[in-house]
């Protein structure tokens, strides 16, 4: 749903034939005289833009090659999606999805069309004032607040995901998936903090709808303003837990002046700049706008920095398996373990 698109020399192929051949029996219509045209960015799944029902759609399917357990998760983003659109405006409607692999080689879904301009990556546009910035940091804490205002049960999914346990799942799945990713025992600052995180779990009764993979770029723009936004997007970790993870989340992405080179190297926000909110001021704002008590966050802000370090350590061990050849991800290792030692200095009380 990005505006950018790769060059057609640079598409993944789909058996778009197929495709036009099982919408058909399906009572549906892929005009295929509108060449599929393949998102840019991103290291998961495979978007395209499509003409579908005589309407421009967005197709997402998960990558090539294996999918993890609960990774990618095309059902999960259409079961959100086919109806949280009517409660929350920044939803785009899910239209179809398939779970017949022999079709694409994956399950995948047909999504409504947003026309919107993601900022990727850790610069913003050149041209976007200091004010603008700091309104869109406002827009992202304020999208993901309205998000976690949603009755589940509103939109059917009050029996969506599993909430009670959520945090010591995370922490425990999380765990597992630094063991699987590394080839010999992870450095001792990522058993001391899986430790800390075991020891200290808050109770919690307030589960919410969560985004879970929350981030500047899964905010379309508006192009004419883009201080407003027209979709938040990638719902496919999508679950309903504690909203203040969702917030630690976005947090564990957000650069700031002063943060380690592992924050630079994994390029994802563009906040160190001047003009941007730190994270701090999120914080603070989220609390002012949700009224949530944000005493506890330490543990949030913990279990989030833990999880994007192992997913970085997981991304490298891609690259040094050989499943994935992208240069992109030669850093990532130590992107991760700094990530890594980040947490274990919020662990401990010696940064935010």
């Amino acid at each position: 749903m990005r505006q950018n698109f790769r060059s057609t020399d640079d598409i993944t192929p789909l058996p778009w034939k197929q495709l036009e051949a099982y919408l058909a029996d399906a009572g549906h219509e892929l005009d295929l005289r509108l060449p599929p045209r393949q998102f840019a960015g991103g290291m998961g799944n495979l978007n395209y833009l499509i003409q579908f029902d005589s309407k421009p759609c967005v197709l997402r399917r998960p990558p090539l090659g294996p999918i993890p357990p609960g990774a990618n998760d095309m059902a999960r983003e259409h079961r959100v999606l086919s109806s949280l659109w009517r409660s929350f405006s920044l939803a785009p409607q899910s239209l179809l999805y398939c779970e017949d692999e022999s079709v694409l080689g994956a399950h995948f879904l047909i999504m409504e069309y947003r026309n919107g301009t993601a900022i990727q990556g850790g610069t913003w546009p050149p041209d976007m004032s200091n004010a603008d910035r700091h309104a869109v940091c406002a827009l992202l804490v304020n999208s993901l607040a309205e998000l976690h205002a949603v009755n589940p049960a509103a939109v059917d999914l009050g029996n969506f995901g599993k909430p009670d346990g959520f945090l010591d799942r995370a922490i425990r799945g999380w765990d597992k998936r630094l063991k699987v990713a590394s080839d010999s025992e992870p450095p001792a600052p990522s058993r001391e903090v899986s430790d800390w995180l075991a020891t200290n779990v808050p109770s919690t009764d307030n589960a919410t709808l969560l985004h879970n993979d929350f981030k500047l770029d899964n905010l379309l723009l508006d192009p004419s303003d883009r201080t407003k936004a027209v979709a938040m997007i990638d719902w496919d970790q999508a679950t309903r837990g504690d909203p203040l993870f969702d917030l630690a989340t976005l947090l564990s992405y957000w650069v700031e002046p002063g943060d380690p080179d592992c924050m630079t190297i994994i390029d994802q926000m563009p906040t160190g700049a001047v003009g941007s909110m730190t994270r701090g001021e999120g914080r603070d704002l989220y609390a002012s706008i949700s009224g949530r008590d944000l005493s506890k966050f330490r543990f949030y802000r913990v279990l989030a920095m833990f999880k994007l370090a192992v997913v970085f350590v997981q991304l490298h061990a891609q690259y040094r398996r050989g499943t994935v050849d992208n240069p992109r991800y030669a850093p990532f290792a130590d992107a991760g373990w700094g990530i890594m030692e980040m947490a274990h200095q919020v662990a401990r009380g010696h940064a935010e």
